[in-house]
């Protein structure tokens, strides 16, 4: 697992990354391929646990007649990377000072968090079961569907038809690019242009900004 990451872009500590991963539940989970196979890219739900371990436990499920158990069950070094508040940034914006506006570079922003994971393949029909429940319980805070319980309707007859995932994460790669290490003025342009284009992720981006001067 390798991400450049400067160090202004490094988050101030793990309780940043931390927060921002508490609020994001879906990522791509990242699997070595067998000898002669390219990796496995599965895009996914998941919930994240800081306080399981050192640095958390993310839990899933998928369908058991993915293609990726092999390769998981050879090797359970994993990935699972998050990737979210991205927005383009136009030359004109992070343009030095003094400079012409035309002789800006255009960029990207975003935030993402690469997990490094052990991966334990979950079977066991009661913990399958508790595993989606605390799935639920994350997705759907105020109820609306029946608990999943072995031998019982309605879910329980479906649980031979999936297969869980515990991940114990061992390392963490974590980077907020933008723009932090820009003079205050270009900064300030960058913050006026992302306010005012008021595009989709903007807002995301802008709080990352904004608040990258002082967390830094």
């Amino acid at each position: 697992m390798v991400m450049l990451v400067h160090p202004w872009d490094a988050p101030a500590s793990d309780a940043e990354w931390q927060r921002w991963l508490a609020q994001h539940d879906f990522g791509q989970l990242a699997v070595n391929g067998l000898p002669g196979e390219p990796p496995h890219l599965q895009p996914t739900h998941f919930v994240y646990d800081a306080d399981s371990g050192p640095r958390g436990r993310v839990l899933l499920h998928l369908a058991r007649p993915n293609p990726l158990w092999a390769a998981l069950e050879a090797n359970p070094d994993v990935v699972l990377s998050v990737v979210d508040d991205y927005v383009f940034v136009p030359g004109p914006w992070g343009a030095a000072p003094q400079a012409p506006p035309e002789h800006g570079v255009p960029t990207s922003f975003y935030a993402a968090v690469q997990l490094h994971c052990t991966a334990r393949i979950v079977d066991d029909p009661a913990e399958k079961a508790e595993l989606l429940n605390r799935q639920a319980g994350h997705f759907q805070p105020d109820g609306g569907s029946a608990p999943t319980a072995v031998g019982e309707e309605p879910f329980g007859r479906l649980l031979s038809g999936i297969r869980g995932v515990s991940l114990d994460v061992v390392d963490v790669q974590a980077k907020f690019k933008y723009a932090h290490h820009k003079p205050l003025e270009v900064q300030d342009r960058i913050a006026a242009g992302l306010k005012e284009r008021g595009g989709p992720r903007d807002a995301a981006a802008l709080a990352h900004q904004l608040g990258g001067r002082t967390a830094k």
